[in-house]
């Protein structure tokens, strides 16, 4: 419904931020739903297909009923909120291509919501985690699989996509693995013994051939391992060990992230660890810390 000009437009936005910012492929159909659905309610809006001039012409009032359609259409503020970014982001650049004025897009508060805090698991969960993962296959080689995704994940504090990135060539797992991550962000992180020998174990016992430029953690038919099968592996531990919903494979890199800092670990020192670009995003693991030194105190303390 919305113009041609528009489409090319949003195209060419979509271009630009993966080309310069290497955003993955997800971000991009993030951006490109948030985007081709604001500029549908701005077409029916303004009347029909205009044009991209009408839609680089945007007042207040416009925003506001694009705002108010939303809300009642029942979106969730966080969710408006990441749509407004969207909608911000690809008026900056047509500001800069396009020569169009984005104060009134600019200009639109995002509602206020509640951030929501890491969801990570204590320490005995995690280890039970770990011990448990195994028994949720009848094969040797694929309990030794899950335990070897799951304790990366816990004690490399990695994403499940940069688990399941890792490749031959990252075998033996050396003292060090260079990880690319969100935004084609590069770090360095440490790789614990256990992480190593739960590889090393998985490795002995994997029926399929392992090359350098093929994944390292393999499907039971030999293809790429799948995030399904570790998130289905975790489902059935968690309920075996009567843990939360929230007890899933990004959990253990939330635990990671709360453990060390638990430990004494250095808030600059976890961000760059888990690969975050901005501090502030680390520094929700220190509400949850919190949180749980609350709980501790509560619960034991005499006069609590």
């Amino acid at each position: 419904m919305i113009s041609a000009a528009a489409s090319d437009a949003v195209a060419r936005f979509l271009a630009h931020k993966a080309a310069l910012q290497g955003i993955s492929e997800n971000t991009v159909a993030a951006y490109q739903t948030d985007l081709l659905e604001f500029l549908t309610f701005m077409t029916i809006h303004q009347g029909g297909p205009q044009g991209l001039a009408p839609l680089m012409d945007l007042g207040v009032s416009d925003m506001r009923s694009w705002m108010a359609s939303a809300r009642s259409g029942g979106i969730a503020p966080r969710s408006l909120a990441r749509k407004l970014s969207s909608v911000k982001s690809f008026y900056r650049w047509l500001a800069e291509k396009e020569g169009c004025d984005p104060t009134a897009v600019l200009a639109t508060r995002a509602p206020k919501f509640q951030a929501k805090l890491p969801r990570p698991l204590s320490e005995d969960a995690a280890k039970d985690v770990i011990e448990t993962v195994e028994f949720q296959s009848q094969e040797d080689w694929v309990g030794a699989r899950d335990i070897a995704v799951i304790t990366v994940l816990y004690g490399c504090g990695l994403r499940i996509s940069e688990a399941l990135g890792l490749t031959g060539a990252d075998v033996p797992l050396p003292n060090t693995l260079r990880i690319v991550g969100k935004g084609g962000k590069e770090r360095v992180v440490p790789v614990i013994d256990a992480a190593r020998d739960a590889v090393s174990r998985y490795i002995r016992l994997c029926p399929h051939t392992l090359s350098e430029e093929m994944p390292l953690f393999r499907g039971v038919r030999g293809g790429p391992l799948n995030p399904r099968q570790v998130q289905k592996v975790m489902q059935q531990t968690r309920q075996q060990l009567g843990l939360p919903a929230t007890a899933t494979p990004h959990a253990m890199r939330h635990s990671f992230a709360t453990h060390l800092l638990s430990a004494g670990g250095d808030l600059r020192a976890i961000q760059e660890l888990l690969g975050h670009a901005s501090l502030s995003t680390t520094q929700a693991y220190t509400q949850v810390d919190a949180a749980r030194l609350m709980e501790v105190y509560n619960k034991t303390h005499p006069k609590a």
